[in-house]
Parts: C-alpha cells; structure tokens; sequence
C-alpha cells in the first residue's frame, strides 16, 4: 500500500507540475494567482486520500462531494496532459528534425494562450464524452460450442460483469441501467468477476438490495477482485452476500452441468488475508467430463493450468477506461479486451468492465455486460 501511495504521489504530482508550467506560460499568472492555483492542486493531489479518510470515518456527504470532485479533476488533468504532451512531443521531433537538416524552424502560428485554450476545448469535449461513454452499456455476446455441455440442458447463458465499482461514484442510477441490461438478456447465472465494489460500503444498502432482486434461474456466483480488499474484506464478503451471490473463494461448484471454479485475487496476500493457493490443483479435483468456467479478477495465465479450464473469464483492466491508457494495459495484459483469446485448449474472455475507477468516465473503451452463451457442438 506504501508503494501504491509513493507511486501515486510522484505520477500525479509531476501531471500536476507540467501543467502548471503550461498554465504559467499561457496566463503569465502574478503572485496571487501563482499562490492560488499551487494550494488548488496540493488540494486535489491530496483528496482522493482524504477521501478514503473520509469514507472510514463515515463522513459521506463530504466524502460525495470530494470523490466527485477531485476525480473529474484527474480526469480532465490526464486528459489535458495526453494531449499537451503528445502536442510537446511532436513540436519538439520538428525542432530536431529541422536543426538536424540545418533548415529554420517553423515559427509557431498560435500563442501560448492560444494552444491552451484550445487544448482545454478539446479536453472538455472529450470529458462530456466520457460521460456518455461511460453511462451507455452494451451487450457484448459471445457463444461458444462445446461437447461438454449437455445436449439436454440446450444453451446455458451466463451474463458476466467485472469492475463495477459501487461506491461513491457508481450509485443507484448508474447501477439500474446496468441491472436493466441484465435483466434484458435474461441469463441463467450471472457472474462477477471482482471489483464489485470500490471503498466504504455502509451506504450501500439501496444497492445490495436492488442486486438481491436480480434472480436468474441458475443463480449468481462472484469472486474477489483487488477491491474488495481495499474496500474491507468481510464488508465486502457481507455485501456481496447480501446481494443474493455465492462467494466462490479457492473453491467449485457445479451448475447446471458445468463447473465454475472461483479463485481469489492475488491481493489476499498482498493485504494478509490469506495466501494464493494452487489454482491447478483446484481444477484437477473438478468434475473431469464437464465444460469448467474458470473466474478469475486479473487476465493473469497460469501454464500449469491450461487445458485444464475451457473458459476463463476475467476483468481488471478496464481496458484502460481512458485512451490512451489501454496502451498501458496491454503492457501488462496482453490479451485484448472484449474478444475470445485462445489458449492452447483453453479460452480467455477478458471485459472491459461494467463500472469506472476514478474519473466516472471512459474514452474509446465502451463499458459492457458480457452474454455468452455455451451451446452442445452439433
């Protein structure tokens, strides 16, 4: 946790001083101002801290206020670096290219403050677009044949949502959409595949209530992601509980003919609340002869295990959530979000998540509900 804050504090810090630099130089800002604009970002460097201070203390209305506050500031902040700096880059790959031919430079046609305010336009743009993006969920469907499933048993749908992040930002209103979705592809078992919730939950009780009302014939399992850790372990156990979910933690069941295995996020280490079991051996003690779902929060391989699952399904990344960060990402996951990925005999579903972490919006990663529907092989 120490070493999250560190890397947070230096990251957001330095997004803050390279746009102060870039303020400065459209505005030429006197004292006061200068003065003004320092204490204001200290002020949103230091708030989602807070925040989280404010939400174990049970202070929500501040804690609303904040959240809300200092994350679409950090949205508009890397949205505003992104393009500034991509503008700096480029500018500056120009400068060298011209002393390296020896030729003058281009002069620039726009002023200081000129290129500010139309980046800010445009940042502006991208944010109110962001909402939008972030509240329109669709459907993503996907089937898969297999001779595993039972003739008998016909199509066996599973709905699947990851990273919804109920908290402060994600509340009723967001979530009723998204229960709408549900509600409208009519799965047999709807699975969660972690991060259901974000941070304090005591005021999640309207929320719990409205999941517990969803009932698909076959029932619904979850699994912990990172979150569940940050948020409390056993709030979030009780929570998840409480909306009508199985927990499945190192453990199998069989549902309507196919095992689903649910593991644990690797933070039950990280957070002392457990240590990482074999999840090989977890699966090699499954029903041999069944289709076996594999839940699991991070899109992380094990090789060990392969061919011993037909289907993973994951969550984690959000695909960035924001463009360009799905670059990052898939530095660190490199199957892509929202398509089958196969692996050997085995097959990896990874979601671009249902919610949104930090700033409540998403450019150019479309938030879903994933169908996919099994079906016997003809």
């Amino acid at each position: 946790m120490i070493y999250f804050l560190l890397v947070y504090l230096s990251v957001y810090s330095l997004a803050h001083y390279y746009t102060f630099h870039k303020i400065k130089s459209a505005f030429l800002p006197g004292r006061k101002a200068t003065i003004s604009i320092i204490m204001f970002m200290v002020v949103m460097i230091t708030a989602p801290i807070v925040v989280r201070l404010a939400e174990r203390a049970g202070i929500e209305t501040g804690a609303w206020f904040w959240t809300y506050t200092s994350f679409t500031w950090m949205g508009l902040l890397f949205l505003f670096v992104t393009l500034a700096g991509t503008v700096d880059v480029v500018r500056s790959t120009c400068l060298a290219t011209a002393r390296f031919q020896k030729r003058q430079p281009a002069r620039a046609k726009v002023s200081p403050r000129q290129l500010f305010a139309i980046q800010a336009i445009m940042v502006l743009a991208v944010y109110g677009y962001g909402l939008f993006e972030a509240a329109n969920i669709h459907l993503q469907r996907i089937e898969i044949a297999s001779p595993k499933i039972p003739k008998n048993s016909g199509r066996i749908r599973i709905a699947q949502i990851s990273d919804m992040h109920l908290g402060l930002i994600v509340r009723e209103e967001r979530l009723n959409r998204m229960l709408a979705k549900i509600e409208e592809a009519k799965p047999d078992i709807l699975v969660s595949t972690g991060d259901l919730v974000d941070g304090q939950l005591n005021h999640l009780t309207t929320e719990a209530g409205m999941l517990a009302a969803v009932k698909p014939p076959l029932g619904k399992i979850a699994i912990t992601g990172n979150h569940e850790f940050i948020a409390g372990l056993q709030d979030a156990l009780d929570f998840t509980e409480k909306s009508g979910f199985t927990m499945l933690r190192h453990q199998g069941i069989i549902i309507g003919g196919i095992n689903i295995v649910g593991v644990d996020d690797p933070a039950v280490k990280s957070w002392g609340k457990g240590h990482a079991e074999s999840e090989r051996d977890l699966l090699v003690a499954q029903p041999r002869g069944n289709f076996t779902v594999l839940l699991k929060h991070r899109p992380d391989i094990n090789p060990t295990s392969l061919g011993l699952f037909d289907l993973q399904l994951s969550g984690h990344t959000h695909n960035g959530q924001i463009f360009p960060f799905n670059l990052l990402t898939w530095f660190f996951y490199p199957q892509r979000a929202g398509q089958l990925t196969k692996l050997s005999s085995s097959l990896l579903y990874l979601s671009r998540g249902t919610g949104t972490w930090g700033p409540p919006i998403r450019f150019l990663a479309p938030p879903e509900i994933t169908i996919i529907d099994l079906v016997p092989a003809k």
